[in-house]
């Protein structure tokens, strides 16, 4: 038996790193899950690795299309929902003078717009008492240099989980967001050449109280306690950094 049996949540961005995680620890405690992804890669991948107890959909959610298409895909498959969990995002590593109109675009509409749809449009499937829990990331507080637009958009979304969670009391939903330090998911390796990424490495790591990358297994806990087991929390946001901005 697990912790959170007959649960039904949906997870954006859940093909892969954290979302793949989340996806993997809901699973094991009993919750029917619906993952999304980009790319046929991913989908193939992570349906293989969760097994058929998941559900795997392609959506962009810079697609508005995707989303609706989303949104009825799971209403015809769970009816209804307890938590929507906002992983979904790109990362692009772009010096301020070099950032085009196209990149910045592309950052926005999926980090920022995506998400912001996506819960407009699945929340009323969310069930009274059930959640919504996004991502973002320290850099919303911090400023570092090369992912300005990155910063932006993750700064959006640690505003509307304070405004959402505000529109949706009334029907019982509580919004909140986890916000995740360095954490090993291999993202900087896809992103930088090998040896810039090798020396982001080391200067997050000794920056870092805890001198470590984080695992995407302790942000998917993370995400897990506020989406069912915070239930007198809402508007919050949790940091899962290593006391990165914190100490």
């Amino acid at each position: 038996m697990g912790r959170y049996d007959g649960k039904r949540a949906v997870i954006t961005g859940g093909t892969s790193g954290i979302g793949l995680a989340a996806a993997k620890l809901l699973l094991d405690e009993g919750v029917r899950v619906l993952v999304t992804g980009r790319t046929k890669a991913t989908l193939d991948s992570a349906r293989e690795e969760l097994g058929p107890m998941a559900m795997a959909l392609k959506c962009d959610t810079a697609s508005f299309t995707d989303i609706d298409d989303l949104a009825a895909r799971v209403k015809s498959e769970f009816g209804s929902l307890d938590a929507l969990l906002i992983c979904a995002g790109v990362t692009r590593f772009v010096p301020f003078e070099a950032m085009t109109e196209a990149v910045y675009d592309e950052v926005l509409a999926v980090n920022a717009k995506g998400a912001y749809f996506s819960v407009q449009k699945l929340a009323p499937l969310i069930s009274n008492g059930g959640a919504v829990v996004f991502t973002t990331a320290i850099v919303n507080v911090l400023g570092n240099p090369t992912i300005s637009a990155y910063s932006a958009s993750k700064a959006a979304l640690r505003s509307m989980a304070r405004s959402l969670a505000r529109e949706l009391l009334p029907n019982g939903i509580r919004v909140n967001a986890v916000s995740p330090g360095p954490i090993d998911t291999g993202i900087l390796e896809k992103s930088l050449p090998v040896a810039a990424a090798a020396q982001t490495k080391r200067q997050m790591i000794e920056n870092n109280p805890m001198k470590r990358f984080g695992r995407p297994e302790e942000v998917a806990k993370a995400l897990a306690f506020l989406a069912f087991d915070a239930t007198y929390t809402t508007g919050a946001e949790l940091a899962v950094d290593g006391g990165r901005t914190q100490l």
